[in-house]
């Protein structure tokens, strides 16, 4: 018999409910005959069954159910091993297949809490299968980072550098944007964002040789308190970095909110810039008000800038004036064609970034 079995469901109350697995073989239905009872629409009497395989593996078996089982959202219709952190659905209900990890410690006693079983037909996803590594994740195994350079329009000498998380997990071999998803599904988006910020400050920083090190926040961080003491950290860390903040345009909210946190950014020794400026609402007003180091154009508005049209690159460069106007230093992001960092030299970009002038380089390799 193999120990530390366990199946994680959700209570109605949104709590993580833990059914000890205490012996094998192990049934699921909703017949009160089962070692796990569910009684919910979409479970035959006697739905699944986990037993133990030749060789010590678990396995889950269907026992010719209606709806069916499935194992990482797909339906099995032979014996199948499990492997920790795999997501189970007995017709719809939803249960997380483990061994004792960090989400086991805060679960609740099964008979404390009230099984949620949907309605609907689509499958819910109330688990991610990789759930334990990107705990690890989280804890400093397999974070990496990278550092894209930005460089002066004119000329070309490096100006900053712009900090990229990256992972090297061996079992979390994803984008980072895949890891955001991951992080939303788990509500742990600001830990992933806090994670590769203070790693990849820490291993960039003795590195940069007093170039600038521009830096990003997740949306639901920005204002935090604790955000503010990370950085104020992070400013007086190793080497001591000049840091430049992102400030994403779904962040830029009311005059007040932005002239806040420019001054609490002041007071730490922190720039900031408009990051991805023009992709959405343009924010003119915050702008205006609140004028910040830097801007951003959003590599949208760069692409193809040297074919596009008299009517937008007039509309371009009206923003680019008013920018220099407000004392803020324009940037060119996304610039991957010569033709297109001509035509941003001459409507006024004083930086550009981009694979043209510079593609991301491994924290090890600066």
């Amino acid at each position: 018999m193999v120990k530390g079995l366990f199946l994680e469901g959700i209570a109605a109350d949104g709590s993580r409910v833990m059914h000890v697995i205490d012996r094998l073989p192990f049934r699921i239905g909703r017949g009160a005959d089962n070692e796990l009872a569910i009684d919910a629409r979409g479970l035959s009497r006697h739905h699944a069954v986990l037993s133990l395989g030749p060789g010590g593996e678990v396995l889950l078996t269907d026992l010719n159910s209606t709806n069916g089982t499935h194992v990482n959202r797909a339906r099995i219709s032979a014996p199948q091993v499990l492997s920790d952190g795999d997501v189970l659905h007995f017709g719809h209900a939803e249960f997380r297949f483990g061994v004792p990890t960090v989400t086991m410690r805060v679960s609740q006693p099964a008979e404390e809490r009230t099984m949620i079983v949907p309605k609907q037909q689509v499958l819910s996803s109330n688990f991610v299968r990789e759930e334990r590594q990107f705990r690890e994740l989280l804890a400093g195994l397999g974070l990496s980072a990278a550092a894209q350079p930005i460089v002066q329009a004119q000329g070309g000498a490096v100006h900053a550098f712009e900090l990229l998380g990256r992972c090297d997990h061996p079992e979390l071999r994803y984008s980072p944007v895949h890891l955001f998803k991951l992080a939303a599904t788990l509500d742990l988006e600001v830990e992933l964002s806090s994670a590769f910020r203070r790693f990849g400050v820490q291993t960039v920083a003795p590195r940069l040789k007093g170039a600038r090190l521009f830096i990003n926040a997740h949306p639901l961080e920005t204002f935090a308190d604790s955000f503010f003491e990370d950085l104020h950290a992070l400013r007086r860390g190793p080497g001591e970095p000049a840091l430049v903040l992102e400030v994403h345009e779904s962040a830029v909210v009311e005059v007040p909110r932005m002239r806040a946190l420019a001054a609490r950014l002041n007071e730490i020794g922190v720039q900031f810039a408009y990051d991805d400026f023009g992709a959405g609402q343009a924010r003119l007003n915050e702008l205006w008000e609140v004028p910040a180091h830097y801007v951003k154009f959003d590599m949208g508005l760069i692409r193809g800038i040297h074919e596009a049209g008299e009517g937008k690159r007039r509309g371009l460069q009206g923003l680019v004036r008013q920018v220099l106007d407000l004392g803020s230093v324009p940037l060119a992001e996304g610039v991957e064609l010569e033709a297109e960092a001509a035509v941003c030299r001459d409507m006024g970009f004083q930086l550009i970034q981009g694979y043209l002038t510079g593609r991301p380089v491994p924290a090890q390799q600066l």
